[in-house]
């Protein structure tokens, strides 16, 4: 009988909470669940953070299943041990400088060679870059039917396998520069009652010593995003062989919107690889093109990115994308008749791109669709891949496009040729494994948040949703990690840290700075003059579920509001308060999360901040006036929020004060500005309203 691990692919993420982690959510747009120290799962999830505010991890849950679908544990009747080995590591700092889409395989003449990237940390050369990697090395745990064994284990250097070439960062000697926090472990390992794995995500420290000045980061930084394989070595009791079973899990930074879904997520990025090159569904790809003669199903194929537009407006502030999902007329009549409905509907979405293909040939360069009434921007409204180089420094791609698959979805279902009836799962697809990596971003890709365009390459993948691993679960032990293997040129596998080597380091440099983009439309070479967005430009979002822009407060008691300095239900900045990429780098769990406070029922959500660290911030309404100098000015004012300078005053509250000693025990080294200020940001641009 087989067996495999579910999911395929597992999120874990960073949080703060020295002693609280949560589970992560088993659907798309699902809350994550509450557990106890064990991972044992308990209900969802009460708070995102604890009683000091800071912001819980989330434990990914790994279980086996055979193909019939159930469930394989130590209380199993045949099972006489489950050896669970899972292998973190991070090689961002020992990998290119991040330049939009360069070194992206699927483009020709594209490699980092051909496009002369540099290494980050350039000066480290030769062996020495390898000790760039943070690499503790594998951890194991061994569940048997004693129940004597270890429950936990961490990624630290303490814990670190005899013999194993373990990498992490330097620690600074006394006197040297050094500004954030040390890296110091990669998470932890927890196995719950039955003998499933639960992997921690680590806390979301980040440290170097040099200023920030980029949203890809500097050099000499380092951060505790990871990723790695997964294995689970079975023992059965009448079987003389182990089984062993591989499994892959990214440690991402939190999802602040959790029940908010990307309209192009992760699990669409990986269906659409399954399908147009992995072979998964003949019926419905083959031979290099879609088949018309396929029926797609509404339920399954057509309602989540529906729904998925709809959700945006809680996060951002698109007006144009509300007569998306407006009952306007509907969606699931298939008739002649409402054909017309449909096909307008369908035409004002982009069509993908063709990689390749010269810029004023690509169709994710247009913004507006021409009607009879004027122009109306395309859909869907947010920026493309890279809408922040020109082209003859890079790829261009100003505007979103959904995947090759989800547009021939929707082209299909605008013909009419798709059933209403219950929703079948995707054949070859299990929905774990799509629950999963549907939290995180698919589209746009300029790095990403969690992954990046890597994993649109065939080259990653053993089968669909599945990565291929490059030595297996022993393959390690004497060598350690290579720090300048592509794994999308060779194509025989990853190693630890390869999914998340081409993301911004730190993460909170991107997620503070790629939050908004102006974008040119008029001219599909340029996107920028003289270091800025070249006019005329259209106000775009990167990925507003994952780094919201636009949301409502939430407070609605006296104290809440007090501290908050703001009504219920007004819009405002997510980020307001955080100010630079060194106060992102500290501050980034004082943000709030963004929940459905309507729970009870689906028809009418209403989401509003939660949870946001109200004690960490000043506020001030600040007179016109003392930026223009004329008193007739004085009346207007705009709202100012920034960090507290004296941090003792939070000790008037009861939350204040716990967390203020957090943030004391942390002892983070505050990152200056550099001098002669901040250079253009090369996303759109500085201001937060």
């Amino acid at each position: 009988m087989g067996y495999s691990i579910f999911p395929a692919i597992g999120v874990a993420r960073l949080g703060n909470s020295e002693e609280e982690f949560y589970l992560a959510p088993d659907k798309i747009g699902g809350l994550p669940f509450e557990c106890d120290e064990y991972g044992n799962k308990i209900g969802p999830v009460k708070t995102f953070k604890d009683d000091a505010g800071q912001v819980k991890r989330q434990g990914q849950l790994f279980q086996i299943f055979d193909e019939q679908g159930d469930e394989l544990t130590i209380n199993s009747t045949n099972v006489e041990s489950l050896e669970w080995t899972v292998h973190l590591a991070n090689k961002k700092a020992a990998w290119y400088e991040f330049n939009e889409l360069q070194g992206n395989l699927l483009y020709e003449d594209n490699s980092y060679e051909v496009r002369d990237t540099p290494w980050r940390n350039k000066k480290v050369t030769g062996d020495n870059r390898q000790s760039l990697i943070v690499d503790p090395g594998p951890r194991t745990l061994i569940v048997d039917e004693s129940g004597s064994h270890k429950r936990t284990i961490a990624f630290t250097e303490e814990t670190v396998p005899e013999n194993y070439p373990a990498q992490f960062p330097e620690k600074p000697k006394t006197g040297q520069t050094f500004y954030g926090t040390l890296v110091e472990t990669l998470g932890d390992l927890v196995t719950d009652d039955k003998g499933r794995l639960i992997v921690i995500g680590a806390f979301g420290h980040a440290g170097g010593s040099e200023e920030l000045t980029s949203y890809g980061g500097a050099d000499t930084w380092h951060d505790d995003i990871s990723d790695g394989p997964v294995y689970c070595t079975v023992k059965l009791k009448d079987q003389a062989e182990p089984i062993i079973l591989t499994a892959w899990v990214i440690v991402g930074s939190p999802d602040f919107a959790p029940e908010i879904v990307n309209i192009s997520n992760l699990s669409d990025t990986m269906l659409d690889v399954a399908v147009r090159e992995l072979n998964l569904q003949p019926e419905l790809y083959a031979n290099g093109e879609f088949q018309i003669s396929y029926q797609v199903n509404y339920y399954r194929d057509i309602q989540p990115i529906i729904e998925r537009i709809r959700g945006y407006q809680w996060v951002s502030n698109v007006q144009s994308m509300s007569a998306f999902f407006s009952n306007i007329f509907d969606f699931k009549d298939n008739s002649v008749a409402n054909k017309n409905n449909r096909m307008a509907y369908f035409n004002y979405f982009r069509q993908p791109a063709t990689p390749g293909a010269s810029p004023s040939e690509q169709t994710n360069q247009i913004l507006f669709s021409e009607g009879n009434e004027g122009s109306f921007p395309t859909m869907p409204l947010n920026s493309g891949s890279n809408s922040v180089s020109n082209a003859e420094n890079n790829i261009i791609d100003k505007f979103l496009t959904l995947s090759e698959t989800q547009y021939f979805f929707l082209k299909q279902w605008a013909e009419g040729n798709f059933a209403v009836d219950d929703c079948p799962n995707f054949p070859g697809i299990n929905p774990k494994d799509q629950a999963a990596v549907g939290n995180c971003v698919g589209l746009p890709m300029c790095p990403g948040i969690e992954v990046t365009w890597s994993l649109q390459n065939k080259a990653v993948y053993e089968k669909p949703y599945v990565i291929k691993d490059y030595k297996g679960i022993k393959g390690y032990d004497t060598t350690g990690l290579s720090p300048s293997r592509d794994e999308c040129a060779a194509a025989d596998g990853c190693e630890p840290g390869d999914l998340t080597k081409r993301m911004a380091c730190p993460w909170q440099a991107d997620f503070f700075n790629c939050t908004i983009q102006y974008v040119n439309f008029t001219d599909p070479d340029v996107n920028k003059l003289d270091g800025t967005p070249l006019p005329p430009t259209y106000y775009n979002y990167w990925w507003p579920p994952q780094s919201p822009w636009d949301v409502l407060s939430g407070e609605v008691t006296a104290e809440g509001q007090a501290a908050s300095h703001l009504p219920a239900g007004q819009q405002m900045n997510y980020a307001r308060g955080i100010n630079s990429f060194g106060q992102m780098v500290e501050h980034w769990s004082a943000l709030a999360f963004i929940r459905n406070v309507n729970s009870q029922t689906t028809q009418f959500p209403y989401f509003v901040e939660t949870e946001r660290n109200n004690d960490l911030f000043e506020f001030e309404e600040v007179p016109i006036s003392t930026i223009s100098h004329n008193e007739q000015d004085e009346e207007t004012t705009i709202p100012v929020f920034y960090i507290k300078q004296d941090l003792q005053k939070m000790a008037s509250t009861s939350r204040g004060n716990k967390l203020l000693k957090a943030l004391e025990k942390r002892a983070f080294k505050s990152i200056p500005k550099p001098d002669g200020g901040m250079p253009l940001p090369r996303s759109g641009t500085r201001q937060r309203r």
